[in-house]
């Protein structure tokens, strides 16, 4: 479970709720960044802060399933909770079916939510050490020579270095060399490890 710290984005138009449920998270130990209205939220949220949404579902003007959606069309990856004072099934799977990591109906049970917040800050935390491990990958294959994004295509492909020098027309030597530099620079030191890079950086890539 992720330990206190965790910031809670929570939007609520009812005001008794959303003092609630702040006191609430910030007894657990959470920042809380509480927001009146959807429009209030998207122009105070800032998407580099770890932790999760909690969103009411029913709210004049952008309901929280728009409210979402807003946030993932922008690009923006947030775990969210939502909480309803009429649950019903059709919105709750079209929340569930959106990505939502709990559905939660009032009068809330105070242990419910809090589990389902560690649990999305734990999935926020986990996306966001993809995120930086991706970028990281990304900064060191920029490093590389054109000559060494060419070997490295053709490592991974599985080809020997016999096969590369032939296929780039030249030796087998100079292939060694620059299979040796790209994977230094890549940190790496088998071709396991080189295809597993390979995988999740196109795994990653978007349209792949």
């Amino acid at each position: 479970m992720t330990e206190a710290a965790t910031t809670v984005f929570l939007v609520d138009d009812d005001p008794g709720v959303l003092k609630a449920l702040t006191r609430l998270l910030r007894v657990a130990g959470h920042a809380v960044r509480a927001f009146a209205s959807p429009q209030d939220f998207l122009a105070g949220h800032d998407p580099a802060v770890p932790g999760c949404a909690v969103f009411d579902v029913a709210m004049p003007g952008l309901d929280g399933l728009q409210l979402q959606a807003a946030l993932t069309s922008g690009g923006i990856d947030r775990p969210v909770i939502f909480i309803t004072g009429v649950g019903d099934i059709p919105t709750s799977v079209r929340a569930m079916k959106a990505g939502a990591v709990d559905f939660l109906t009032k009068p809330l049970d105070h242990r419910q939510l809090l589990a389902a917040v560690a649990r999305a800050a734990d999935m926020d935390a986990a996306a966001r050490h993809r995120h930086s491990e991706l970028a990281s990958l990304r900064q060191r294959l920029a490093t590389l020579t054109p000559r060494e994004r060419e070997v490295f295509g053709h490592v991974v492909a599985g080809r020997l270095n016999k096969q590369i020098a032939h296929e780039l027309g030249t030796v087998e030597k100079t292939i060694k060399v620059h299979r040796g530099r790209m994977m230094s620079k890549l940190g790496v030191r088998t071709v396991a490890d080189l295809v597993r890079l390979a995988a999740q950086v196109e795994a990653d890539t978007p349209g792949q």
